[in-house]
């Protein structure tokens, strides 16, 4: 399976080379990110041919950010020696939580003993940026049991921490455990604990960069920042998602590879990766992804740089609903910048579909 996988991916990416050139010929990709699902299940070897596929067909930056994404009980200390000694310089583990009864609700193979190990060996295979998944409002959390958890993450001295609050996705076991759904911490409870674990994080140097993200100073992840900047994204395999700007046009594409391994893999094979399920996104979808994609930053929406890109005043179109929401403290606005407060970043949803995904269309000329 592994080396059929690895065939296929080298194809899609001689196609995807070959297709996006132009675009990629204006400078070295300053990210690469091995994500969106278990990288660390390709092992060593799987690992080296990937990322030697990757430097064939494409130019990384010198000081390029490369990371790669794995969970506790697939990251051994071999697998994370080798990406290390390939160039793979930030590491993000899937920890989820700390608390071995909570990591069991959640169906998670690991422990809380695997996730300290992998921590540490990840600090002797030479890793010095290490960001670790969190989430919170699980099944019998309290503020306080998180809280905890925040306080033995931050003790490990990673440089990153993502916190992620619990959603339930339909199909999985948690969804179908009513006895669990049962004691997950009301909406009060989960509020709480956003609030609070921002507040403990940022006390012990951890600044918030965007709504589930917090680093230290100069550790932010770039990759990430880079898609919520509206950055083009190559992606490769199943699932992968991209957004390319044509250099036909000017235009951003968007496509996403199927899920299952033998439709992406027919696709590639037909020499038609990339192509499937590609759509064209207008000026006034980029409009709103921006808004929407700089309202989860702590920097905020630029709005010169939005009224130039779209022709869009915000704040005449929105001047009563502004007021509403600075009132609220649910927003900052200064001449520069428009931000969501914390208390803003609760109701995110909200806030930026008032904003941004309704009546902007029919103010575009």
């Amino acid at each position: 399976m592994l080396s059929r996988y690895l065939s296929a991916l080298a194809m899609e990416m001689r196609q995807q080379a070959g297709t996006w050139a132009p675009s990629l010929n204006s400078g070295p990709a300053p990210s690469l990110f091995f994500g969106g699902g278990t990288p660390s299940l390709l092992g060593p070897q799987g690992l080296t041919r990937v990322l030697s596929l990757l430097r064939e067909r494409f130019l990384l930056a010198a000081d390029a950010e490369i990371t790669m994404e794995a969970n506790p009980d697939s990251a051994d200390f071999e697998l994370l020696r080798t990406a290390r000694a390939l160039g793979v310089n930030r590491l993000s583990l899937g920890v989820q939580s700390l608390n071995d009864t909570t990591l069991s609700a959640l169906g998670r193979i690991h422990d809380a003993r695997q996730a300290l190990r992998a921590y540490n060996d990840a600090r002797e295979a030479g890793f010095d940026n290490i960001g670790l998944d969190l989430i919170f409002g699980l099944p019998g959390q309290t503020p306080e049991d998180w809280l905890k958890t925040l306080r033995q993450a931050v003790a490990l001295e990673p440089e990153h921490l993502s916190c992620y609050g619990l959603t339930i996705e339909p199909g999985t076991p948690l969804a179908a455990a009513a006895h669990t759904l049962a004691t997950l911490p009301g909406e009060d409870a989960q509020a709480e604990m956003f609030l609070r674990g921002a507040e403990l994080l940022e006390a012990s140097g951890y600044g918030q960069y965007e709504i589930s993200n917090f680093a230290r100073p100069g550790r932010q992840c770039r990759h990430n920042l880079a898609c919520w900047q509206g950055c083009d994204v190559l992606g490769f395999g199943p699932a992968a998602v991209s957004t390319m700007t044509s250099p036909d046009s000017a235009q951003a594409l968007r496509w996403a590879n199927p899920a299952n391994m033998d439709a992406w893999e027919a696709l590639v094979r037909a020499g038609t990766a990339g192509q499937a399920n590609r759509e064209g996104l207008p000026p006034e979808v980029r409009a709103r992804e921006a808004l929407m994609l700089s309202l989860r930053t702590t920097d905020g929406l630029d709005l010169a740089a939005h009224k130039a890109r779209t022709g869009l005043d915000l704040l005449g179109i929105h001047a009563d609903l502004l007021e509403q929401l600075m009132r609220s403290r649910l927003v900052e606005l200064t001449p520069e910048r428009l931000r969501l407060t914390r208390a803003g970043m609760l109701l995110s949803n909200s806030v930026i579909r008032a904003l941004g995904f309704e009546d902007i269309a029919e103010n575009f000329s």
